[in-house]
């Protein structure tokens, strides 16, 4: 056995996917190092997968600039999808009111290579074995080329997965409710495909979805009440045929599938996100049905709540405590967005009472604010996280309202580009920005014009633009100034984020 790193050393992410490779880059950008362990011998997975990503996720990673590199690749589509029910995402305020159809692996080349830009390591073919907190550090075991061996560092955080090694050898709760559907999917080619670009249709046995997501390739996906003996093993091809003929009556002429899978509609989530120095985010904190297409974008919004922290704190700016909130907001907020999940499954089950209910949703959504709160809702947009302050800004993320600045016309979400806290003054007096200055080695302050007098604030509406705000590396809200100087306020917001005033 050989043993590598030190106790405050670099912080170690297990798993490689969405998740693990943008808690890793937003790790980075904080300046702390970084080693992600995956089990896999390479990048790369089969299928579609995690195919979709939400408006809210596109605005995250436009704040740090690289939005681009997935509009690239990705087509958008201004619809959204609550339990079969189409929404329509193009009433949202937001630059991105679309979501966009990008296959998993897509995903994962653009992360993997922002990871190596940034200068991560990543470890392939290793696999963790044992997890130890020494109270100053971690200590992962870990079976990779070299044998066995022994990584320490300052925090782990486990990604990997809705069967996480981490969160087992944690012994962390993940209490919840078991399947009571039996879905199959597939991405495969159809001689005979349905006249739309996505079909959705329920039938007594169960309902199917039909997307097209490259040309000549779709998604199939059936769901059926589970039987006893449902199958476990893997799905062959005439499983997935005769699901879809016992559902909608044909198979559409299926064919040479590239990957096909199976998943109920069990709802879990990890009691504790946090157990010392061992955090757990995405599918290793929460599993559900893949309703929606909410299981990627709600692991990348644990990656950029948890990163910046774990990066202020390494830097010795912000104390541990600090850490505690990522259990706080995103174990809420994920909570929040399996209740919804749950309520979709109900809708998808098989059976008349669903089918009612199906149709009476639907036909709440043709009313135009039914669809706003759900698109709101879907989308990310409209999250709000518990923080002092009775602004109804504070705790939501910020508007990408367009500003000038002594070097320009921009947008706030440039701002964030550096994943710095940013305090935007739209004043004219230099109270806030004399207030703030024993944190500016940590926060930039930055003098602004407001050329949109009104934000649009999704789950709120119109409000008129603050005096001033301050905004945390991952875009959310902490302060807001309406013209009274509220310095009292400002110190107080910059101490919970930013840790002590440091005074020279």
């Amino acid at each position: 056995m050989t043993t590598t790193g030190r106790a405050n050393g670099p912080v170690i992410i297990v798993g490689a996917g969405p998740t693990g490779l943008t808690l890793a880059t937003e790790v980075r950008r904080g300046g702390a190092d970084v080693v992600l362990l995956e089990r896999r011998p390479h990048r790369g997975v089969d299928g579609s997968r995690a195919a979709g990503m939400q408006p809210r996720t596109i605005e995250m990673l436009d704040q740090r600039g690289i939005a681009d590199r997935f509009l690239a690749v990705g087509p958008p589509s201004n619809l959204g999808n609550f339990a079969g029910i189409l929404l329509n995402y193009s009433v949202l305020a937001s630059r991105f009111p679309y979501a966009i159809n990008i296959l998993q692996a897509e995903t994962e080349q653009i992360l993997e290579d922002l990871a190596g830009e940034l200068g991560v390591s990543i470890r392939w073919s290793t696999e963790v074995t044992g997890v130890h907190d020494t109270g100053d550090g971690v200590e992962v075991t870990v079976e990779g080329p070299n044998g066995t061996e022994t990584v320490t560092g300052s925090y782990l955080i486990g990604c990997d997965g809705g069967r996480s090694v981490v969160r087992k050898l944690l012994n962390v709760g993940f209490p919840g409710t078991d399947a009571t559907i039996m879905a199959l999917i597939g991405d495969v080619q159809l001689d005979d495909p349905p006249p739309f670009p996505m079909f959705l249709q329920r039938r007594e046995r169960g309902s199917i979805t039909v997307v097209q997501f490259r040309p000549g390739w779709y998604r199939i996906c059936t769901s059926e009440r589970r039987s006893v003996d449902a199958p476990t093993g893997p799905v062959a091809l005439d499983e997935l045929k005769a699901s879809t003929l016992r559902v909608a009556g044909t198979d559409f002429g299926m064919h040479d599938p590239t990957w096909l899978s199976r998943f109920g509609d069990a709802v879990r989530q990890a009691d504790r996100y946090r157990v010392g120095r061992v955090f757990l985010a995405g599918d290793a904190a929460h599993i559900h049905l893949p309703a929606g297409g909410q299981g990627m974008n709600m692991g990348i919004q644990d990656a950029f709540n948890l990163g910046w922290k774990l990066a202020a704190v390494l830097r010795g700016e912000a104390p541990d405590s600090l850490l505690d909130t990522y259990h706080d907001e995103r174990h809420a907020a994920d909570a929040d967005i399996l209740k919804v999940i749950r309520a979709q499954s109900v809708i998808c089950e098989p059976g008349q009472r669903a089918d009612d209910l199906f149709e009476t949703v639907k036909t709440l959504v043709g009313i135009p604010e039914t669809n706003d709160y759900l698109a709101t809702l879907q989308s990310g947009v409209g999250l709000r996280y518990v923080m002092p302050g009775k602004h109804a800004l504070v705790g939501r993320r910020v508007p990408d309202a367009d500003i000038t600045t002594a070097a320009g016309a921009t947008r706030v979400y440039e701002l964030l580009n550096a994943a710095r806290p940013v305090l935007v003054d739209f004043s004219d007096s230099a109270n806030l920005a004399d207030a703030a200055e024993s944190w500016a080695g940590r926060v930039d302050i930055i003098k602004a014009h407001s050329t949109t007098p009104i934000w649009d604030v999704p789950g709120v509406g119109a409000v008129e633009a603050p005096s001033a705000v301050l905004i945390r590396p991952d875009g959310y809200v902490s302060w807001v100034d309406t013209g009274d100087q509220d310095t009292t306020g400002l110190a107080e917001s910059l101490t919970a984020w930013c840790g002590p005033a440091v005074h020279a």
